[in-house]
């Protein structure tokens, strides 16, 4: 097997330290039929990115976390990418400007969409009125907009046939936060908007039994949650396509931070995946490297390997470096950082050196804070194959100093 077992937690990949005593933490808290970390794991929020945590009867909100429903979209285009290479930096300065990257919108004009007319808005309701609306009006703001941190949108080429990709990432953007956090606020007896005591990273995950009001509730509301993240990567996908003149015509789109209730084993389960591709037999996915590095679509093996895996895989290189070592602490006042161990030159000779016209970004993205894509993928050979591999020719992302609290 390619996965070690360290007390009682199965590991893919090397062991970070800090991700460990996390996912052990989770294995021990609740009815647990087992955690999980993928090749490219690194310490979250109370469950660890790259990590898997299957139960029995129960969800775990800070398991989901605060990006509900944050995954890809990724389409071939009929289109070849050497086509539009020498209107590149012309297409990117559009998709900068068309596109919403940060917290606000560049149009005015709000996304209507069909989601917005699903009945299971009424789950806010129980909750309050005031909630309910203020739900619908930020998620009604929102729709279609990008945000910052890791979140991009990106133009690849396929070197096997030359032909262009498109690839966006992102979720439910502030709805999922507030959901997230009511939810949370909730559970410990305060009002749904209340201010909650800051968050520690080793605190034991929150559960709900599947049976409780709560944990229905909950249910209710991430789906929904993931609904509308499709919703706004299928808009911006569209912003995309349309600015390049092309179709799409074949798409790989799911979520990588969201519960799932699957069969494994004969037995129902609760599969939380934070920062963790589902990858059941035949299952499509696409895996993002960093912005000097390539990314891939996959499918997972019908594999004993993938069946202990509860049918997961990475969902990117993963961390190897925290936001503030690379880009320094952030003085929203003046709206420097101090500290970085990353300087912009560096980032920007590294992403040019592999012939990418990159727009926005800060240094806390550059591709020195991930690890290489391969050697994650290459701890899952057992569990997935590679179809297609992808290599970046523009990114795009918010700026630098963009201030946004709903980015990751």
């Amino acid at each position: 097997m390619a996965y070690q077992v360290i007390d009682g937690v199965r590991v893919w990949g090397t062991p970070d330290d800090g991700a460990l005593v996390q996912a052990k933490m989770c294995a021990e808290t609740g009815n647990v039929a087992q955690a999980l970390l993928m090749a490219d794991h690194h310490k979250g929020y109370s469950q660890p990115i790259g990590g898997v945590v299957v139960y029995e009867g129960q969800i775990s909100p800070s398991g989901v976390g605060y990006d509900i429903a944050c995954g890809n979209k990724a389409v071939r285009t009929n289109i070849m990418a050497q086509d539009i290479k020498g209107k590149l930096s012309l297409i990117m300065d559009d998709i900068a400007q068309q596109v919403s990257f940060g917290v606000g919108r560049t149009s005015k004009k709000p996304v209507d969409h069909d989601c917005f007319d699903d009945p299971n808005w009424d789950v806010f309701k129980n909750v309050g009125q005031q909630e309910y609306d203020k739900l619908r009006a930020l998620a009604i703001s929102q729709l279609g907009t990008v945000g910052s941190g890791n979140h991009f949108v990106d133009l690849f080429e396929e070197p096997e046939t030359g032909l262009l990709w498109v690839a966006n990432h992102f979720g439910s953007r502030g709805f999922g936060h507030k959901t997230a956090s009511g939810f949370i606020n909730l559970a410990a007896g305060r009002p749904f908007f209340g201010n909650a005591p800051g968050e520690k990273m080793d605190q034991p995950p929150l559960l709900f039994d599947m049976t409780s009001e709560l944990g229905q509730m909950y249910i209710t509301a991430m789906k929904l949650a993931g609904r509308y993240a499709y919703a706004g990567r299928d808009y911006v996908m569209d912003q995309v396509l349309s600015i390049l003149g092309a179709q799409a015509q074949f798409e790989v789109h799911n979520h990588h931070n969201y519960a799932w209730e699957e069969q494994h084993n004969g037995k129902s389960y609760i599969v939380v995946r934070k920062g963790a591709t589902p990858s059941a037999p035949g299952q499509l996915g696409f895996i993002g490297g960093s912005m000097g590095d390539i990314s891939v679509i996959v499918r997972g093996k019908d594999t004993v390997e993938n069946r202990e895996s509860y049918y997961s895989t990475v969902h990117g290189a993963g961390r190897v470096m925290s936001r503030t070592q690379a880009a320094g602490k952030m003085n929203w006042k003046t709206k420097k950082r101090l500290g970085g161990q990353i300087t912009d030159k560096q980032m920007h000779d590294a992403v040019r050196s592999f012939g990418v016209e990159l727009r926005g970004a800060g240094t806390d993205e550059s591709p020195f804070v991930y690890r290489k894509l391969q050697t994650v993928l290459d701890a899952h050979r057992e569990t997935i194959d590679v179809l297609h591999v992808l290599k970046p020719i523009g990114v795009c992302m918010a700026g630098a100093n963009e201030f946004d609290p709903y980015k990751d």
